[in-house]
């Protein structure tokens, strides 16, 4: 069984995690945190989860995740904390960028099984989200985006204990709003369980088109697949390509790159590659051919661009991501023909957001 820390004194992860230590030193909005800094809001939020029957009711697995969640939900207000002109406290994108060193460090410093690390760094990502759903532009896509990426029962456990963990005004009227989130999960059939589409191209079509029907099934079919990879230099793509897709066409961005003699730190000449890259697409599309993208795709950005080229022309895109453990990243990027420099490795660690499943017609993880 997998534990962030089984010794769960305060006194402890303090001394063994410097991101825990550092928590005294970053203030709150007395507004909204009247018991003071992240620290002891921190501990506060621990023992209200805990307390919870809901809880305790979770396997020991479940709690142990959501023990780390809630001990990790504010770890990244650090950075983001600001003292504005008029005194106020604010910590803007905490939560985003909470769930960017969740991953990390649950990446390279204390490793955790794939499947649970994901669930913990969605958890942080959307920790404030049973709170404010009902203010986005579209409260429902929302919803069934979250729903694909953490279990949402779960994610209101974590928001109810940081709303018990604080000392506020408001507390009562947030800890209604957390009850709304889960009446809404349950009204949209997604309360402890990802929303169903009745089919991979239902789902895609909702994702891609504002104000979409929930349940429209398009008809029209795609004309071709397109696989892109995803995953950190030497996680092993093209290794899988050869055993999985040998007979393939493949687009690969280190094949052009080498035949330019462009190296992979020019951010110009990569610009160039990417261009040239796409036009091999844009062939296969204009065919109905289906081809492999190999290339890194390790944010959402980068691969949000590239889907919304291949589904402009009617293809259906499958996302393989590929991951090794943080000890084995190296060793095989050290043996790649083409090796990333050390120092671009760890940004790219840094900077990675892995692909979930609403974000193309079939998302599947080939994890070590």
């Amino acid at each position: 069984m997998w534990t962030i820390s089984e010794n769960k004194e305060w006194s402890y992860l303090e001394k063994k995690f410097d991101w825990v230590q550092r928590m005294q030193d970053v203030p709150q909005d007395p507004l909204y945190h009247a018991e003071g800094n992240v620290a002891i809001h921190t501990q506060m939020v621990l023992k209200a989860l805990i307390a919870e029957s809901s809880f305790k009711q979770l396997t020991r697995q479940e709690q142990e995740m959501l023990w780390a969640a809630a001990l990790l939900h504010d770890v990244e207000k650090f950075s983001t904390t600001v003292i504005e002109p008029d005194g106020r406290i604010t910590s803007n994108g905490h939560a985003r960028k909470g769930a960017m060193i969740a991953r990390q460090i649950l990446y390279r410093d204390e490793p955790a099984p794939f499947i649970i690390r994901e669930q913990i760094a969605g958890l942080v990502r959307y920790h404030g989200l049973p709170i404010w759903v009902f203010e986005k532009p579209d409260p429902l896509k929302a919803l069934i985006m979250t729903s694909m990426e953490v279990n949402t029962e779960w994610l209101a456990l974590l928001a109810k204990a940081d709303m018990l963990g604080r000392e506020c005004k408001d507390q009562e009227e947030m800890l209604y709003k957390v009850d709304c989130f889960e009446a809404f999960c349950r009204e949209q059939n997604c309360w402890g369980a990802p929303r169903n589409f009745v089919s991979d191209d239902a789902r895609m079509y909702y994702m891609q088109h504002e104000d979409a029907y929930l349940d429209y099934v398009p008809f029209e079919q795609p004309a071709a697949e397109v696989i892109l990879l995803s995953g950190l230099p030497g996680a092993g793509k093209n290794t899988f390509i050869k055993k999985n897709y040998a007979d393939m066409s493949v687009v690969s961005l280190d094949d052009i790159r080498n035949k330019r003699g462009i190296a992979p730190t020019d951010k110009t000449g990569n610009g160039q590659v990417i261009q040239e890259a796409k036009e091999q697409a844009r062939v296969f599309l204009r065919k109905g051919t289906g081809f492999i993208w190999n290339a890194t795709n390790t944010t959402r950005q980068m691969r949000m661009q590239l889907i919304e080229l291949f589904t402009s022309y009617k293809a259906k895109v499958s996302i393989v991501y590929i991951e090794v453990p943080y000890e084995h990243l190296h060793k095989q990027n050290k043996s790649r023909d083409e090796m990333v420099p050390d120092g671009v490795l760890e940004r790219l660690i840094d900077k990675l957001e892995v692909p979930v499943t609403w974000e193309a017609h079939k998302v599947t993880y080939n994890v070590e």
